[in-house]
């Protein structure tokens, strides 16, 4: 056998002593040294918020959840004017002072949008830096829990659309909808449509017919889009028919071939939703975060219209029927 030089044997040795010394070290240091410096959860900013945004004298809704992730970051999620709601992966708040960014969804510039604002007690107000470059005046509420005490009783059923004309809705822009043989027609994109009356609980029965590729969409107090679009092969997800769009997946898609009337029973109860397509319950009393894009204001509180898309290609309807609560 070969002699082993001195040399080899101190470099062995040290390899052996450092690591041994390095676990002496943490076993013997103090445990504030070892341990990560905590960040409570604030109550103050933590929650969702209803936001209005304003621009020129209009005003636009928007939406903000801001969550704790772990001890040390708040982060989020947040929806505009339009789209889906999208992660904010983390927002700063101190002294009062919030801020975030984050990266465009569907607008047309390739630059982040930038969030400042401050807190006074139940109210938020900031600026906005939108991807374009113009900054933008909003303010936040706290959005309402919207629990109800007891079970709904429901009352009569009314129908939203007599199958005749367009009596009892109003089209937002220039009207493109058509009656013809009971069934209520938006033969191209153009103008979205709602009812002249107001909801709050209710259950709906409405059946639709979505032509290959064209999309549109039944908003709930005017706020709340499920979903409608040519799904059928495709796997469930946020953004197709079944869905809450941006925030409730359905459990399976159930949808039938593009040209097929469907049909869509839908129970919202406050924030709670059940909606059943085409006789299969995929969503099951779940609740609505907050609105989602497009919704016609951020006011969670109050009743709203039922409205249906039209600006996201042809679309057929009939059959709209609608039970308040009492």
């Amino acid at each position: 056998m070969k002699k082993i030089s001195t040399i080899y044997m101190k470099r062995i040795a040290q390899y052996l002593i450092l690591p041994v010394a390095f676990m002496l070290s943490v076993v013997s240091s103090p445990a504030k040294s070892i341990i990560f410096s905590e960040k409570p959860a604030d109550p103050a900013i933590e929650g969702r918020w209803d936001i209005t945004i304003e621009d020129g004298g209009k005003k636009f809704p928007a939406w903000l959840e801001i969550m704790h992730s772990g001890h040390k970051r708040l982060v989020g999620q947040y929806v505009g004017i339009t789209g889906s709601a999208r992660p904010v992966s983390i927002i700063h708040f101190n002294n009062g002072k919030l801020s975030f960014s984050l990266p465009p969804q569907w607008e047309e510039e390739d630059n982040d949008l930038s969030f400042e604002g401050s807190l006074q007690g139940e109210l938020l107000t900031g600026t906005m830096i939108a991807a374009d470059g113009k900054t933008y005046n909003w303010t936040a509420r706290r959005a309402p829990l919207l629990i109800r005490d007891k079970a709904p009783v429901w009352g009569t059923p009314v129908k939203l659309f007599n199958g005749r004309d367009l009596t009892g809705w109003k089209a937002l822009g220039e009207n493109q909808w058509v009656v013809e043989n009971g069934v209520l027609k938006s033969p191209r994109s153009g103008a979205n449509l709602i009812t002249e009356k107001t909801f709050t609980d209710f259950k709906l029965h409405v059946e639709f017919r979505c032509p290959s590729g064209s999309n549109s969409g039944i908003y709930l107090r005017g706020r709340y889009e499920v979903q409608i679009e040519d799904s059928k092969g495709k796997q469930p997800q946020k953004d197709l028919l079944g869905a809450v769009y941006g925030f409730l997946t359905p459990s399976e898609m159930a949808a039938k071939d593009a040209g097929e009337w469907q049909a869509y029973d839908i129970t919202l109860v406050g924030r709670m939703i059940t909606v059943v397509l085409n006789g299969k319950t995929v969503i099951c009393n779940q609740a609505i975060p907050g609105i989602t894009g497009g919704a016609l204001d951020s006011n969670e509180g109050e009743p709203g219209p039922l409205y249906i898309q039209g600006d996201h290609g042809p679309i057929e309807y009939r059959n709209i029927v609608l039970t308040p609560a009492k």
